[in-house]
């Protein structure tokens, strides 16, 4: 019973960290359909969701049915609430993903506005973040948990960066405030998806420290 426990929980973590692989892909498909204008990379995209979609399903009905017929204890319960909670943050990324290949979609329609630089910088800051999440969960690894946690703010900055330049943009030419605003939606979704890492941290926190934390870490 207790093997056959195990195997569930593994399978439990496989499919997270399938649905974690893609996210990450979708990320940079997005971004990489942004910058170079290839509707192809937008449309794999669209075709991830789907997958994410079903896995985040599957990894909700597996964590119930392991509450439900093997009531677990401990770090146990405590594994599969994190990894359920973690494919929720994962499918929302994958879903802002989504968000910005159709922004990419829009922009395509018109001649650019300036080059991209700021945004793709972000997206990496943030694709980082999300990867590194991951790695903290596979390792238990709390301290890098904090450490995406606080790189937040790195993202946070860029976005407001992002905003101001793109604001005197609009100012300067009201021609130019359609493509202004839809990259202003691009890095404000870049930003969520850093959001989503750090909320996945939190849970690797709670995982590893059997302690819930939000808005606050240790010193």
């Amino acid at each position: 019973m207790e093997r056959k426990f195990d195997e569930e929980l593994n399978n439990l973590k496989e499919k997270m960290m399938q649905m974690a692989t893609l996210a990450e892909e979708s990320i940079t498909m997005a971004v990489r359909s942004l910058k170079e204008r290839n509707e192809d990379f937008a449309q794999q995209v669209f075709r991830g969701e789907e997958t994410l979609n079903l896995l985040d399903i599957e990894i909700d009905n597996l964590g119930m049915q392991l509450f439900a017929l093997r009531q677990p204890m401990a770090s146990d319960l405590r594994l599969i609430t994190a990894t359920m909670r973690i494919a929720v943050e994962l499918e929302r990324i994958g879903d802002l993903s989504v968000n910005i290949a159709q922004r990419s979609l829009e922009l395509m329609k018109q001649p650019p506005l300036k080059p991209l630089i700021d945004i793709p910088r972000m997206a990496e800051l943030a694709q980082h973040m999300v990867k590194d999440a991951i790695d903290a969960f596979v390792n238990k690894d709390a301290k890098l948990a904090q450490n995406v946690c606080e790189r937040d703010d790195k993202v946070d900055d860029l976005n407001d960066q992002i905003f101001r330049e793109l604001l005197t943009y609009m100012m300067q030419d009201p021609k130019t405030i359609e493509k202004a605003v839809e990259l202003i939606l691009v890095g404000r979704h870049i930003e969520r998806i850093a959001d989503h890492a750090t909320n996945i941290c939190e849970d690797v926190v709670y995982l590893v420290k059997g302690k819930t934390i939000k808005h606050h870490f240790e010193q």
